[in-house]
This record gives structure tokens, sequence and C-alpha cells, in this order.
């Protein structure tokens, strides 16, 4: 996922310069210089604050959107078993209307046979008469040899009347039915269809709740990511002011403590004649020291894989890395990239520094200690995203910040 840079700088630089004779003013300056650097550490970490309570509103604003996009996923669920119900339904109407037609078939072609065994009978009929030189009824009444035979005769033709009108009407019920049958079937079959095509809307209607349904909880997923990612920026960025507040504080009471026994060496000087001066700690000279033996494997600036924001210092064995200047330890942790790692701020003639040391086997120097130049702070190891045992070196002038937009080159300044 792509981090969102944060606006604010964290980790602000600071340490203490070399003592030596006290000027009151310059004294005063470096006191207020330091308050002042306090002062605006204390509006940045507010500004952190404030927006992590907006990401805070923001991140509770997504966790309600998510309960109802939750009830919303729900309600889809639920039409979904419900479209499923009725998939089921019309699938099981599909099959009794094609068993019904099956069944009106069947029965369709018995009508078609018997009416095909009638219009025989008939037709045998019509040839009977044929045959006989068209002899009507009319005719076979008018042939009576007596009243009795006349009426005999009448009998006789009103029976063959009768059963020609039976035949005629059982005929035209046949074909009624059959046409009933066969408009039966023409409406089953176009309910069928109809059921077919709704059984198709109802699938495109279930596939497209299933594609919304997978919208929305990817939309979710994204946003809740994005979220959480700038909220880790965010409270990454507090604590990193948080420990450089406590930096400046540290450094405040040190220059202090410096002033007054300066101030007092100053008068013991002067009450005993002028006697001799005040030796000063053994560091090495210049305001940086090389902060581990070795060889530089690897230098500042644009690599093939990166830019690379530091030097590298390779060694084997045990190697001790010590502090490159005075100043206060304002980070001391395991980071993923950088393994075991230190901070420490300093402030070298009024300007602020920071050097970063990662990669170490092993911290020696915890958050808030106060350290000297060249005093061990770790040793050299390769933890962390590291390929080889070796220190990697960086140094900012200024804050150090996410974007390492302060990181200078080392070389030159620092003795290497």
């Amino acid at each position: 996922m792509k981090k969102t840079l944060l606006t604010v700088s964290v980790a602000s630089v600071l340490g203490f310069s070399s003592l030596g004779t006290i000027d009151i003013a310059s004294a005063s300056t470096k006191i207020n210089s330091l308050k002042e650097q306090k002062s605006e550490l204390q509006e940045k970490q507010a500004e952190v604050n404030s927006q992590l309570d907006e990401k805070n509103d923001a991140l509770k604003d997504v966790k309600n959107e998510q309960a109802s996009v939750d009830q919303e996923i729900k309600r889809i669920d639920l039409a979904v078993e419900d479209t499923e119900v009725k998939i089921s339904e019309k699938e099981k109407q599909v099959t009794e209307a094609e068993a019904n037609i099956k069944k009106l078939q069947g029965e369709i072609a018995v009508l078609e046979e018997r009416i095909a065994k009638r219009n025989e009978l008939l037709k045998d009929r019509a040839r009977s008469f044929q045959e006989n030189g068209r002899i009507t009824y009319f005719d076979v009444l008018l042939g009576a040899k007596s009243f009795s035979d006349f009426i005999d005769r009448m009998g006789a033709v009103a029976v063959f009347v009768a059963a020609d009108q039976d035949i005629l009407a059982e005929h035209k019920a046949d074909k009624d039915e059959l046409e009933a049958k066969q408009t039966e079937m023409e409406n089953t079959l176009e309910s069928l269809k109809k059921m077919q095509a709704d059984l198709e809307s109802m699938k495109k209607s279930l596939a497209a709740q299933k594609a919304e349904k997978e919208k929305v909880m990817e939309s979710l997923e994204h946003e809740e990511e994005h979220m959480h990612a700038e909220m880790a920026d965010l409270e990454e960025a507090d604590k990193l002011l948080a420990a450089q507040k406590k930096a400046i504080q540290k450094a405040i009471e040190l220059e202090q403590k410096r002033q007054a026994e300066a101030a007092a060496k100053a008068k013991q000087s002067s009450s005993n004649g002028g006697g001799g001066s005040v030796s000063a700690p053994p560091v090495s000279s210049g305001n940086f020291t090389k902060p581990a033996q070795g060889y530089l494997s690897s230098g500042f600036g644009i690599r093939e894989r990166n830019d690379h924001k530091g030097i590298d210092i390779a060694a084997s064995g045990t190697v001790p890395i010590v502090a490159a200047a005075d100043g206060v330890v304002i980070r001391s942790y395991y980071s993923t990239s950088y393994g075991n790692c230190i901070f420490i701020s300093h402030s070298i003639n009024g300007q602020i520094y920071t050097t970063v040391y990662a990669h170490m086997r092993q911290r020696i120097a915890s958050e808030g200690q106060v350290v000297s130049k060249g005093q061990q702070i770790g040793i050299m190891g390769n933890t962390g995203a590291s390929y080889g045992q070796h220190l990697h070196f960086e140094l900012h002038k200024g804050e150090w910040n996410m974007s390492k937009s302060n990181a200078i080159n080392p070389v030159g300044i620092v003795p290497l």
C-alpha cells in the first residue's frame, strides 16, 4: 500500500557543544534558542495530535460506514437467498410444465386417432349411399309398400339420422376438445418461456448483487487499510516529537548545569589569581568523530535500487559503534528496515543535527540517555533489511523526517 507522507517533520536533533570559557550573552542565547526549539516542537506535536484527532474521527466515520454497509451486505445476502429459492421454484415449475406438455401431447394424439376413425366411418357411410345409387332418406320412405312398412321405414331412417347426427356431434366435440387442448398447450409453452426468461433475469440480478457486494467490500478494505497507514504514520510522528521534546528539555538542563559549572570555575580561577585553566574532556578534535572502525562499503546518493540517504561502514568481528558527537538518544528501538537502530540529537554551534545508526547487533544506549562523543552505543550487526554486517550511518542537518529531506552526505563532515 502507498503510504501518505506526513506534512510535519519529526525527531528534531539536539546535542551539546564542548565546554569552554563562558560568555554570559552567548549562554543566554543558547538557552533561549533551545526554549524556542522546544516551543516549536510543542506546536508541531499539537499539530500532529490535531491530525490524529481528525484521523480518529475519520476512522470512526469509516467504522460507522462499515456497520451501515455490513447491514447492506446482510440485506444483499438475504436477497440472494430469496432469489435462489425463487430460482429453485421456477425450475420445479419448468419441470412440471414440461410434464404437462408431454401429457397433453399424448391426449392430443388419442383425440386425433379417434377423429380419424370417425372420419373413416362417415366416409364408409357416404360410399354406401353412392353404391346404392345415391338413395336419399326420402326415397326410402316413398318406397314403402304399406302403411306399416312406411312406419318401419320411418323409424329406421330416424335411427340412421340420429346415428349420423351423433357421429357429427362427437366429431365436433372432439375437434373442440382438440382445439382447447392445443390452446392450453400453447399457453403452457408461452408460460414456460416466460418462466425461463424470469429465471435468466433472476440469475443476472443475483450476479449483479454479488458484484455489488464484492465492490463494497473491496472499497471498505482499501479505505480501512489507508486509514490505518495514516494513523501509523501520525503515531510514529507523535512518538518522535515526544522524544525530541524530552531531549530538548535535557539539553536545556545540561546547558544550565554547564553554565553554572563554568561560572563557578571562572569564579574559582579568578579568586586563585588566574591559576591554570580547566582541562577539556578527552574527545577527538572537531565536532564529530568516526562512528565505527571499518571501510566505506557504500556511499551517499543514488544507487542501483534506491536513493541511499547515508553511508555504510563494514567490518568483521565484534565492532563497537560510538556516538559521533555529544547528544541525547531520542530513539532506541527495532525497526523492520533499520533493524536495531538509535537516533541521537545534537546541537552544535546553534545548529541542530540528527545522527542515525542502523542494523546493529546490539543496542547499548537507551532513549533519553545523554551520550558523549566517542561513547559506545552499540555493536555492529546485520539486522533488519541488511545484507552483510555493516553500520548504516545517516547525518541530517536539521530535523529527521520520513522523507529524509534533511539528509546530507557525512563525507567531509564526519571523519571517515
